[in-house]
């Protein structure tokens, strides 16, 4: 499996992987038989978000993500959970390394870029963009740039499939 690491060469240990082979779906469906609560949680990366912290990976960089991250989190589950739409197999921000100028008051002010994803997946091998309403994707990017003020001044979506892409952004 493409997300399965091994050992140093240097540890005397051996990796036990039982579901190794089994893919999300596969794993989700064992979940569910085995009456297990998390089976239907979205994804999150085995690296946690320094894959959704492209750049340099700093504590406040990772807090930027951290906090952007439940951001969109809260806001597509309050939206599903209004019926204003359907809740993605994954969704995220990831801080991208893209300096762009914006404005705070009257001064010109850079920051960087996060880029909301959202997508529709039965087993994470390919996947189809979330089409999420444009008045989320606008209460999302209100909600990001005024919580992040001084570090996000762009707040951008990603709508490419996978393939090409890649779910994650690293």
């Amino acid at each position: 499996h493409h997300n399965v690491g091994g050992l140093p060469e240097d540890m005397t240990l051996s990796v036990v992987e039982p579901l190794r082979e089994l893919y999300k779906d596969e794993v989700r469906e064992l979940a569910r038989t085995l009456g297990i609560s998390v089976a239907e949680r979205q994804p999150f990366p085995g690296p946690g978000l320094a894959v959704r912290t492209l750049g340099d990976l700093t504590p406040e960089r990772v807090g930027v993500v951290r906090e952007c991250c439940a951001i969109v989190e809260e806001e597509f589950e309050a939206a599903a959970e209004r019926g204003e739409m359907e809740l993605p197999w994954q969704y995220y921000a990831a801080l991208l390394p893209v300096r762009s100028v914006g404005v705070h008051g009257d001064v010109r002010a850079y920051g960087e870029t996060i880029v909301v994803r959202a997508v529709r997946s039965m087993d994470g091998m390919s996947a189809r963009y979330s089409e999420i309403p444009h008045s989320i994707l606008q209460k999302v990017s209100t909600r990001i740039t005024n919580a992040c003020k001084g570090s996000v001044n762009r707040v951008v979506y990603d709508i490419t499939h996978k393939p090409p892409g890649t779910i994650e952004w690293e």
